[in-house]
């Protein structure tokens, strides 16, 4: 397994600060958020994609993924055949879209045929580029909220052009277990999110309300012992994306908290028979 990390909390860095900060917390590449309001992002990736790759590289580290903007969609957007390019031209091999979501009053498998549509359009990007589309399954009202879920939506595409981004944290909140979910998805399984979640009741305006929070690796409700062990059986060799998803703290102890994450599973990686 490759391990990198998700670069959506080191906003306001420079390139360079971002791979001092890949290189501080141990991993060997980037997550890159390619986004607005990011060093590199859809209007300017044709340009500063390549500026990153070449300062990253320099530093030792890749850029195995990117991630897209969460309205990222379509591959009728007028920037997505200029992404799905430069992401080609620069190595990188993978690029998680953003999310179809089911919403109450409208039809499930509706929404689900116009999503596999919009799919098809990425596969062609995929087929043209050679980069990898990887659909997210996250909680929530997300079309690929779990394995089986997110299988409704790539199923019967090509594994070579089209994949799942399998995310331990949001299997946990309402997913299978985890090593259902894995062998359920195997055939399209490209790219791992490592984080924790947990449910805590916040009471907000004197309303209580259930909400998913981050907490570092080994306190939440993933299962990483035989997440692990799974992934090993399965011979996964892909990208596993430290996400870290520790907002509002500084930046160094975001790293900090990817540091000790990232600890937290080598150490359980060494415990495996």
């Amino acid at each position: 397994m490759q391990f990198i990390m998700f670069t959506k909390h080191l906003e306001g860095l420079t390139l360079a600060e971002i791979a001092e900060k890949l290189n501080s917390v141990g991993v060997s590449g980037a997550d890159l958020c390619v986004r607005d309001g990011y060093p590199v992002n859809p209007g300017n990736i044709d340009r500063a994609l390549p500026e990153a790759a070449r300062v990253l590289s320099d530093e030792g580290l890749t850029i195995p993924l990117v991630t897209a903007p969460g309205d990222f969609t379509s591959a009728t957007l007028d920037y997505a055949e200029r992404y799905y390019q430069a992401c080609g031209e620069n190595g990188v091999k993978h690029i998680k879209l953003g999310y179809w979501h089911w919403s109450p009053g409208t039809d499930y498998w509706a929404e689900l045929d116009r999503a596999r549509r919009e799919l098809e359009g990425f596969q062609r990007l995929s087929e043209k580029t050679g980069v990898k589309t990887v659909v997210h399954n996250h909680s929530g009202h997300s079309m690929g909220l779990n394995s089986s879920a997110v299988m409704h939506v790539v199923q019967g595409f090509d594994p070579e052009h089209v994949g799942v981004f399998a995310d331990v944290g949001h299997l946990s909140i309402c997913g299978e277990p985890i090593d259902m979910a894995l062998d359920i998805v195997r055939e399209y399984l490209s790219v791992m999110s490592f984080k924790d979640l947990t449910r805590v009741l916040h009471v907000r305006d004197g309303q209580r309300r259930w909400e998913v929070d981050v907490v570092r690796l080994g306190t939440g409700f993933g299962d990483w012992k035989t997440t692990l062990s799974t992934l090993k059986a399965q011979g996964f060799e892909g990208p596993v994306t430290m996400h870290s998803e520790y907002g509002g703290v500084p930046v160094d102890t975001v790293c900090d908290l990817a540091r000790s994450d990232l600890r937290f599973i080598r150490d359980l990686m060494e415990e495996l028979p």
